[in-house]
């Protein structure tokens, strides 16, 4: 039977505080890794459970731990990345604010695991509220011991620095991080080397999401073998699903990662709002490909999204319904990419640009239909051309849109307006009007 893992704890009033957390079985689970375990059987212990990076690539999280190189004579770092600039996903907000000592100890149980002595959080610079929280629970963690020189008694000191970052998107992918973290511009870097071999300020490192952290205390409190039990064959135990826009009880909810998004929208979130139908989803935040109502009968887990032509992504699942212009949607989502490439690959600097020109000047009734199909020559151009994902990112939104619900785009070019603008809807309010 599947259970809260990450979420059971987020309806206390003091959650945050060590004390709550430890009433509740904190911190035991860090002193039995560091105590009874071995690095190497932490490390083992991760992959059978089958963990998978929660932040969006999905890669497994053990796997990786095992890449770093061995006896370098150089430091380990452990990176958490924490920035969650992806539109629609508010996941790790929560965890951060509502149980940051599951946090903190998950990076305890990490930097053993990886060899790692110091750990720094690259926060979100707009998250205020959680930055303090979380400071505070790393100075509760000190003063009890937990981190510092000795950390249960044990001669493997470990501290934590936060890093806030300044609002950039990029800083979201893990080199680009990387580069902002050692004060230059978060420019993302070349690949080979990877992190593992050569991170932060040249050193072996380690990045991995928050959510993914924080899922460590649990699987060594229980077992590989419980956390596997509640995923599928390649991708173990719960996740947290940010759920936003057209739905009756938006929020963020905890579930098996195989749970189909159509159950997700209807039983957790309460159904499309107002009593309308459902248009659109995006399940992995907003640089994903959209699906449509009749394709979102389709586990969450990151298989079986990939082949339904989707990806799950940060689990940023963004509800659309009927009265949602898609051209305007497109607008939006490419407004966003083109203010944040970072530039340094002109495919992505340019091609953002571009579309989104395009797509403006379509919403703004100027469009012509070649348009349509300059979008997705300049998306296909895109593909594989850049230093990071951001360039593979941008194209997706633009296809999926325009192959779901290229009557709209038509529609729009050819009467210079949207047939949504005069739409009525007897006692209801609609979603968007053409200006």
């Amino acid at each position: 039977m599947t259970e809260n893992i990450l979420s059971a704890r987020f309806d206390k009033v003091d959650s945050h505080t060590l004390q709550s957390y430890q009433a509740d079985g904190g911190y035991l689970a860090a002193k039995k890794a560091l105590t009874e375990f071995e690095p190497s059987a932490i490390i083992e212990e991760v992959i059978k459970s089958n963990l998978r990076g929660l932040g969006g690539a999905g890669f497994p999280a053990g796997r990786k731990w095992s890449f770093l190189p061995k006896n370098t004579g150089k430091p380990v770092f452990l990176v958490v990345n924490a920035d969650e600039g992806e539109p629609g996903t508010i996941k790790d907000r929560y965890l951060i604010t509502k149980d940051p000592h599951a946090l903190i100890e998950g990076i305890v149980i990490t930097s053993f695991a990886i060899g790692s002595h110091r750990a720094y959080i690259y926060l979100r610079g707009e998250y205020r509220e959680p930055f303090y929280i979380l400071e505070t629970a790393i100075e509760e963690a000190e003063k009890a011991g937990v981190l510092g020189k000795t950390p249960f008694g044990k001669q493997y000191p470990i501290s934590i620095v936060i890093h806030r970052g300044a609002g950039a998107y990029i800083c979201g992918e893990e080199t680009a991080l990387l580069e902002s973290l050692e004060g230059k511009k978060g420019f993302p870097r070349l690949k080979p080397p990877f992190p593992a071999v050569k991170g932060l300020f040249g050193c072996p490192t380690i990045i991995n999401n928050v959510e993914t952290i924080c899922c460590v205390p649990k699987i060594i409190k229980k077992g590989s073998k419980w956390f596997a039990s509640m995923g599928t064959e390649r991708h173990g135990g719960t996740r947290l699903l940010s759920v936003s826009g057209h739905v009756e009880k938006p929020g963020v909810y905890e579930a098996p990662v195989n749970i189909s998004l159509k159950k997700l929208i209807f039983e957790h979130a309460g159904g499309i709002w107002k009593g309308r139908k459902l248009k659109g989803v995006i399940p992995g935040g907003i640089s994903t490909p959209i699906l449509t109502a009749s394709e979102c009968d389709v586990p969450m887990d990151f298989d079986s999204l990939a082949k339904a032509g989707s990806l799950a992504g940060s689990a940023g699942v963004m509800v659309m319904d009927e009265t949602t212009c898609m051209v305007k949607a497109l607008y939006v989502a490419l407004r966003f990419f083109a203010h944040e490439s970072c530039g340094q690959c002109s495919p992505c600097r340019e091609g953002s640009g571009w579309t989104f020109k395009l797509v403006d000047r379509i919403v703004h009734g100027r469009g012509k239909i070649d348009d349509i199909d300059s979008l997705l020559r300049i998306a296909n151009n895109m593909r594989g051309t850049t230093i990071c994902a951001f360039g593979d990112a941008v194209p997706m939104p633009i296809t999926s849109y325009i192959e779901k619900f290229r009557d709209e785009f038509v529609y729009h070019i050819q009467t210079g307006k949207c047939d949504l603008a005069e739409a009525e809807v007897k006692g209801k309010e609609i979603a968007y009007t053409h200006r």
